[in-house]
Formats: C-alpha cells, structure tokens, sequence
C-alpha cells in the first residue's frame, strides 16, 4: 500500500517513530529560539545575558563560578557577559561579605527593571509559542520540560545547553 503524503503518519496517529521526538523537539526549540531572539533585542549579552540577569536577581548565586555552573556557560565566557552587563550598569560585582576575596555579581535597579521589561517579552513569546497548547497543555509540558531538564543536568552537569542553541 502507498502512503499519500496526506495520509496521517503513524505518530499522527499515537505510535511515535524512532527520531520522532528529535525532530519535534527540533522545530519547537527553533521556534522559541526566534521569538526569544526578538524578545531579546536590545539586551546587552543577547539571550544569555538575560539569563545572567534573572539568575542573578531571582536565584541570589553566591559568586561568578555559580552563575556559570546553573547555566552551564565556561567561566571565561561568563567572565566577558558579565563585564558586558557591567558596563551596561545591569549589575555590578560586590565583595562578598563571607569572603571578601571573592566577588558576588548582584543586579542594579536599573538591571531590576530592564529584566521586569524583559520579562514581558519573554511572556509574550512563550503564550505565542504555546498557542496551539491549552492552558493546561502548556502548563504540563513546562513540567514535563523541567523534570527532563533537572534530570539531564543532574546526570551531565557539564553540558552546555547555551551551546545547543547556538548550533540550531
């Protein structure tokens, strides 16, 4: 029997081929990767400064080397993002009270409000690209997406995500 290019393939119809899961996973991250890439527009460090930002304000990291092992960008990078956000006034490197050799990398209030912005956009691309998801659909796929997510950092921590998104 010949398959009509029209006809819904086997994973249309539940059973998922093997690669199935790449090539969706593929589209939807090309996807988000260019709404996130306009939402980012105008950030100093692109995506990955903003990622530098909200890790900054929301996680509270005691020092540079933390920021780079939650984001899994290599120190040196890290150390030229930063200088860069810096220079933006976004956030600023404070000796760190326990130990003051040590630099804590705290955000400014001008790098607080640029992320509250910011945040916006990023709002407005994810609803965009979740559109063909119910409110529900979306909300466990976010769920799915981080429990696979922890789960693979845990196991490879040294895994640069920044680095998939750069070769799509």
């Amino acid at each position: 029997m010949v398959t009509n290019a029209l006809t819904p393939s086997d994973s249309e119809k539940g059973a998922a081929a093997p690669g199935d899961l790449i090539r969706h996973l593929g589209v939807i991250l090309r996807a988000f990767q260019t709404r996130f890439e306009t939402a980012m527009d105008g950030i100093p460090a692109g995506v990955r400064g903003y990622q530098i930002l909200s890790t900054v304000v929301y996680g509270n990291p005691p020092n540079q080397q933390a920021i780079g092992a939650h984001l899994g960008i290599d120190r040196t990078v890290l150390t030229y993002l930063i200088d860069t956000l810096v220079d933006a006034g976004l956030v600023e490197r404070v000796p760190d009270p326990v130990d003051r050799r040590a630099r804590k990398i705290v955000a400014t209030s001008a790098g607080t409000e640029t992320l509250t912005g910011y945040e916006g956009r990023v709002a407005v691309a994810e609803a965009d690209l979740l559109s063909g998801l119910s409110p529900q659909e979306a909300a466990t796929l976010a769920t799915l997406a981080e429990r696979l997510s922890t789960h693979i950092h845990r196991a490879h921590p040294g895994v640069n995500p920044c680095e998939a998104m750069d070769h799509l």
